[in-house]
């Protein structure tokens, strides 16, 4: 079997291999991308969870908008793995995070997917070149890692193995951009990717916090959700000291808290802040205003901020204590 890509516009069929949360939110969102969907999981129970998940969430897929064709009757559950993928043209895994489970998996897949199919892994850290090795065409498998849920959270991280092809990552990520997705393709294989190692280091340091007496659950997610967090969310945290710098950007905040590098601010050990690590931060950031200055950039900024923080109270999600809205005294 010699694998020939179909255009990723061209793609009518997913089949998503796996039914755990990570699974069924890919069977929502490629169900309201409009394709035929045919799910798989060996559970016993795992037909009654897809369809009730499915179900259950539909109206929130419709309140999102559904393109043309979109139904949640286009859903059809099988009972085995060939069955799943044989008609396929998209295979998006979604099986336990284990090594040998997603290897043997990739195998099975490979041998009765159409020659067309593109084979995704949702791994969240395991690398595309140990789960590719027994297969006989690992070239046209690649990581296509979600956030969940996965039928919200539009950020999908790329990646190929040592013998996945260059044409197979690019067709990953123009056909997640197809289909309401922010892809970003990683320069290398590297553990746990780039969002998982990002939200894994604070993580880490929350637990420090917890277990020395320094801070409590309550504090720590207060002052991500009232106070970075709500930055991030529109400019990143790189950006975001971008912003910090004033007309001066990244260049200054880099010259002038460099050394708080070397301060026990947290348990991670800080890299070296060479001249090469400094300019690669400042041209990125450069790159990434693409001509807009500091000044517009707050302000668009500044504008984001009041309509999330707008949002959030016009739902009234509770604050600690019992009390409500996010305390921000922003109003519509």
């Amino acid at each position: 079997m010699e694998s020939k890509l179909i255009a990723p516009s061209d793609v009518k069929k997913v089949a998503v291999v796996g039914g755990g949360v990570i699974g069924i939110g890919w069977v929502l969102h490629y169900l309201r991308m409009g394709f035929d969907v045919t799910a798989y999981d060996p559970m016993p129970e795992a037909r009654e969870r897809i369809a009730s998940m499915v179900n259950d969430t539909w109206p929130l897929m419709e309140d999102l908008g559904l393109r043309p064709g979109a139904s949640r009757d286009r859903l059809v559950i099988v009972s085995s793995l060939m069955e799943a993928v044989s008609g396929a043209d998209v295979v998006q895994e979604a099986v336990p995070e284990v090594a040998a489970m997603k290897t043997k998996v990739f195998a099975e897949m490979d041998q009765h997917a159409p020659a067309h199919a593109v084979l995704m892994t949702s791994t969240s850290g395991i690398s595309m070149t140990v789960i590719q090795s027994e297969s006989k065409h690992p070239e046209r498998m690649v990581v296509g890692h979600p956030f969940n849920p996965p039928y919200l959270v539009p950020l999908v991280e790329i990646l190929g193995g040592d013998q996945t092809s260059p044409e197979t990552v690019a067709w990953a990520r123009d056909f997640y951009r197809l289909n309401d997705k922010d892809p970003i393709v990683l320069e290398r294989e590297v553990p746990a990717f780039i969002a998982s190692r990002l939200q894994e280091a604070m993580w880490r340091e929350a637990l420090h916090m917890i277990a020395e007496g320094e801070a409590t659950v309550e504090q720590i997610d207060i002052s991500v959700r009232q106070g970075p967090g709500l930055r991030w969310a529109i400019t990143g945290p790189m950006m975001n000291f971008h912003l910090a710098g004033g007309p001066g950007g990244m260049a200054h905040v880099l010259d002038h808290f460099g050394p708080t590098l070397k301060e026990p601010w947290t348990r991670l050990v800080a890299p070296e802040l060479t001249d090469e690590l400094r300019q690669r931060v400042i041209d990125g950031c450069d790159r990434e205003a693409a001509g807009r200055s500091v000044a517009e950039l707050v302000a668009e900024r500044d504008r984001c901020l009041v309509a999330i923080m707008r949002a959030r109270d016009a739902i009234q999600i509770p604050a600690v204590g019992g009390s409500s809205g996010s305390g921000t005294g922003v109003h519509s």
